[in-house]
């Protein structure tokens, strides 16, 4: 099978990484790999013939002069550099591979080598009016024949992924015609009977239905909370307003996420407009309430197509007047415009295009005549194959429903947490005296944190305080883990104290290792009665699933512990049994790359260079496995696998071999990512000497060890939207035992094991797992999971990093 990939539409962060994933995946299933530039506008001018020649276009990869049993052969054809740096149809060309008249290009493992961290699209992308003709598509179509292609991968929206359905659809019919008319040989006819398509979905506006995130969308999202961050500190200096315009003319979401993630005081999106016949008013009022109560600033987030609910355009300019008019605030408008779609993808934006670019090759190649043209998204944390069709259809339905005025149905149609989200932020961002229940449902809900620091730990002790208020509850923060409840260092969360905490790292109320004990539980015990203590929610790692754990097993001594208890995993490592993300664990994987990508700056211009570094993580290789697929490491060491001398040797050898590869003067550094405790023996300081010695003149060594760097400065969007979603679940979750629990007859009332739970993603699917069900799937002495999600993509970071593929073949 011959590949082609191309990018359509609007530019978004991760498509390098999607093109580069589907290039490798091709290569390594055996098929040939092309890149098509500047879209479908590409695919339309296909290749011109060059002089003389009489290959119609085809391309003569230019000749090896080495050859390790076919590995060169896919290893590099040097398009590379013309690729990213090429302007125009200029003729000069210091490599003698000339790209003017080329726009369907055939590509080689090296050529996509460092387009990892590249933010848009290398391979570039147009607005394509003529491929909507059916003259069109019969161009498209011819050049593809011409080239043997009968695969095609296509990055885009939903108007670039309706193309490409409808030009499979076509595809017989416009064969016909080529044949007919004398355009195409019989034999190509034959030959191409039969397109087959796949699509990914490249979008910062996360619009498209049926997935949970595009390619694009978190980048996006990095790039507005970033600005909303710088902006804070200056509307709070000043006691300003902002009213800051987000991107997104059809779809809400990057508004919604920025309103979440920036503790917002009121969101425009086009899905929720206000209900109030004046939002003017609900407006005004919402902001003086939060004035009143002492806040300095205000931050007001308007999607670029945010509609009243008689669809009349919502704009920054008049929102600035309003305020300005009737609260007398000193206000200014800031429209972020197109540096939300630019800059470096972050570690999300590499990870999941790359996964999804793989499975697009393996959907590709499992496809039939029959099988309907995929789209490839995600749902939770689950990699999914969707019908492209009708992917496209419910996202056309949202417009549709937004026009009918149908908010409701808008809102459906979206990502199962759209609603939750908005939901919780209006709950958390309002001082809105409606949410309160009446005095017998209020309830004393302690909070504590535990374990290493973590981002996203305070972004989720702001929601559940924020929501603990709301709904009159008291909110009972616990300083200092365990220790802290034990010397009364309990005291109530304050709406305005926590105003500012979604933007915090580390723990503003203080964390550490210390768990109970037998010797401590009685005194813990105690605690809980004088502080009337009726639900508890424990943010952090490890210790927090095995401090839940043994207090949960005291239940039968304590009856002082019956009351509803949750964890919410926190912890860089990720290793709390059973569920697949952990607060901190984004955040860390953000700080590893933006550390990985300076070291590989520096690798690179030092040439043949490798740079082995080292990473947190404990016994669990999370961090690390994900860090190399995010990073491009060549050689991932983690604590799972673990190093030995036949390992290591292998892998001074690959590394020998594939600098021989590299064309001379042009090699660049790679990196080998070590968990710290992957091994006692082979150190961080010995692996360096050996790799330093073995190198020779081929390659120099290098070590940097990251250590508490990894916890990160300010948590990323993804753990703090996921910190408020998973929270206000946790809140839900405490209130509803903890009135099932008080409607029991008091004299042997007893809480069910299903009280005391971790929130666990496991797939596409959130739930509260009890905490007794967990220990089956903890490695208690290694503190990890024992089946891990991530388990297998080790091997796919090393197949993409080229090890695992060429290793085996230069033997």
């Amino acid at each position: 099978m011959r590949v082609a990939v191309l990018t359509s539409g609007g530019d978004s962060a991760g498509m390098n990484a999607a093109v580069r994933a589907v290039v490798k995946q091709a290569i390594v299933r055996g098929c040939e790999a092309y890149v098509v530039r500047e879209g479908y506008e590409g695919l339309i001018r296909g290749n011109i013939e060059a002089e003389g020649s009489s290959d119609s276009g085809a391309q003569t990869p230019p000749q090896v002069t080495r050859d390790s049993q076919g590995v060169e052969a896919n290893l590099r054809f040097g398009y590379g550099p013309l690729l990213r740096d090429w302007e125009g149809d200029s003729t000069d060309d210091p490599t003698g591979k000339n790209l003017k008249g080329r726009y369907i290009v055939k590509v080689g493992w090296d050529d996509v080598r460092g387009w990892m961290g590249e933010g848009g699209t290398i391979i570039g992308t147009a607005r394509c009016a003529g491929f909507r003709t059916i003259e069109g598509r019969m161009t498209a179509a011819h050049n593809l024949i011409k080239e043997g292609i009968n695969a095609l991968v296509v990055c885009g929206g939903d108007g670039s992924l309706t193309g490409a359905d409808k030009l499979r659809g076509e595809w017989p019919e416009l064969v016909a015609k080529l044949h007919q008319n004398g355009t195409i040989t019989e034999e190509q006819a034959n030959a191409s009977k039969h397109l087959v398509i796949v699509g990914l979905v490249g979008s910062i506006d996360n619009d498209m239905a049926m997935t949970d995130l595009t390619i694009g969308a978190p980048t996006a999202l990095h790039r507005i909370c970033e600005s909303m961050d710088n902006i804070s500190t200056t509307a709070s200096s000043h006691s300003r307003a902002f009213v800051i315009e987000v991107m997104g003319r059809y779809c809400g979401w990057l508004a919604l996420m920025a309103g979440v993630c920036g503790g917002a005081d009121f969101v425009f999106i086009p899905e929720c407009p206000p209900e109030a016949e004046s939002w003017e008013d609900q407006m005004c009022e919402v902001i003086k309430r939060h004035r009143e109560v002492g806040k300095r600033k205000t931050m007001v987030i308007v999607a670029e197509g945010a509609l009243d609910k008689n669809l009349k355009p919502i704009k920054p300019d008049y929102v600035k007047d309003i305020l300005r008019n009737r609260l007398q605030l000193d206000t200014r408008v800031t429209t972020l415009g197109h540096t939300q779609r630019g800059g470096r993808p972050c570690a999300y934006d590499r990870i999941l295009p790359t996964l999804q670019g793989v499975e697009a090759v393996n959907a590709l190649l499992e496809s039939t005549p029959e099988t309907p043209s995929y789209m490839i998204g995600i749902n939770e944390n689950k990699i999914s194959r969707i019908p492209l069709v009708e992917a496209v259809k419910q996202t056309q339905a949202i417009a549709q429903a937004i026009n009918d005025k149908d908010f409701e149905s808008a809102v459906k149609l979206r990502d199962p947490d759209f609603k939750e989200s908005f939901n919780g932020f209006i709950m958390t961002s309002s001082l809105d005296p409606e949410h309160m229940l009446p005095k017998e449902k209020h309830l004393r809900i302690a909070i504590i944190q535990l374990g290493a620091p973590a981002g996203g730990m305070n972004a989720a002790t702001r929601t559940a305080a924020r929501y603990c208020l709301a709904r009159g509850h008291t909110p009972l923060a616990v300083q200092n883990g365990f220790k802290g409840l034990l010397d009364d260092a309990v005291f109530p969360l304050s709406w305005l104290k926590v105003d500012s905490w979604m933007t915090r790292g580390g723990s503003e109320l203080g964390t550490n290792r210390a768990t109970p004990d037998a010797d401590s539980l009685g005194d813990i015990a105690s605690k809980f009665q004088k502080h009337r203590i009726d639900g508890l929610f424990m943010i952090g790692g490890f210790e927090a699933f095995t401090a839940l754990l043994t207090i949960e097993e005291a239940r039968k001594h304590y009856p002082q512990f019956h009351v509803p208890m949750i964890h919410l995993p926190a912890t860089l490592s990720n290793n709390v049994p059973l569920t697949e993300f952990s607060l901190g664990s984004d955040t860390s994987l953000n700080a590893l790359v933006d550390a990985c990508d300076s070291i590989k700056q520096s690798a690179s211009a030092s040439r043949n260079r490798v740079f082995i570094v080292e990473t947190q993580g404990g016994m669990c290789g999370y961090l690390a496995t994900m860090g190399g697929l995010a990073t491009g490491a060549v050689i991932v060491y983690t604590p799972e696998s673990g190093i030995n001398l036949h390992r290591l040797r292998a892998d001074v050898k690959f590394l020998q071999r594939r600098y021989e590869l590299d064309e001379k003067g042009k090699a660049e550094g790679r990196l080998v990512l070590k968990s710290e405790k992957a091994s006692s023996v082979f150190t961080l300081d010995l692996m360096t000497q050996v790799f330093k010695e073995e190198g020779g003149s081929l390659f120099d060594a290098r070590s940097a060890s990251l250590g508490h760097t990894l916890q990160g400065g300010i948590p990323s969007p993804m753990d703090r939207a996921r910190a408020t979603r998973l929270s206000l679940k946790c809140m839900s979750f405490i209130e509803e035992n903890a009135w099932a629990h008080r409607s029991l007859p008091e004299k042997g009332r007893k809480a069910k094991k299903e009280t005391a739970a971790v929130i666990t993603i496991t797939g596409s699917s959130i739930n509260f797992t009890p905490v007794t069900e967990l220990v089956e799937h903890a490695d208690m002495k290694n503190r990890r999971g024992i089946n891990v999600w991530w388990a297998d993509y080790k091997h796919l970071t090393e197949i993409m990093g080229s090890k695992d593929y060429f290793s085996g073949k230069l033997d």
